[in-house]
């Protein structure tokens, strides 16, 4: 099984990026989970979708159809999902068939603040729901203060990790009874 992890930071030692790489971890056997990186994806613009994909976009689209299943890390910019991810779900939910439609997806976040991106990721339920996209599974994976969980790019506390692995293999368990 293959899963696309992707993070909703830019940020080199993002909070986020860094539970993208602990659920890598926890992955058990037969389960992998690929990183992609949102870097190089263009601010959506349907004069530039006109003219063809850009190679970036392409390429984040062919690595969703790719995929089995979608692990999304959410940050919370401002009270709501960044401007990256919002952007690579814009791309991702166009074309015939879109990418998105008929994924299936779950979601993990992690902010310094007491929320734990509690909000951005109802927000990007939201979003995913318009795109046709099953979000599972029920329950939230919320890392509030991560700056003391999370150090050095790692997470560091037990604590999450059981949670974040319990998590992960309900998304699995999703996945496999939804791709038959």
């Amino acid at each position: 099984m293959r899963i696309l992890g992707v993070s909703g930071s830019l940020r080199a030692a993002s909070f986020n990026s860094a539970l993208l790489r602990a659920a890598a971890d926890l992955a058990p056997d037969g389960v992998t989970i690929e990183l992609f990186g949102l870097h190089d994806l263009p601010l959506f613009n349907a004069d530039v979708e006109a003219q063809g994909d850009p190679p970036a976009v392409t390429a984040w689209k062919d690595a969703i159809r790719a995929s089995d299943g979608i692990l999304f890390a959410c940050p919370e910019y401002n009270a709501g999902i960044t401007g990256v991810l919002k952007n690579a779900i814009d791309w991702a939910s166009r074309g015939d068939p879109a990418p998105l439609t008929g994924q299936v997806a779950c979601i993990v976040g992690a902010s310094p603040g007491m929320t734990g991106s509690a909000r951005a990721q109802d927000q990007l339920r939201l979003i995913l729901r318009r795109t046709l996209t099953h979000v599972a599974p029920i329950g939230e994976i919320l890392v509030f203060q991560a700056h003391t969980k999370i150090e050095d790019g790692q997470l560091k506390d037990e604590r999450t990790t059981t949670l974040l692995g319990a998590h992960f293999q309900r998304f699995i368990d999703e996945v496999r009874q939804r791709r038959g």
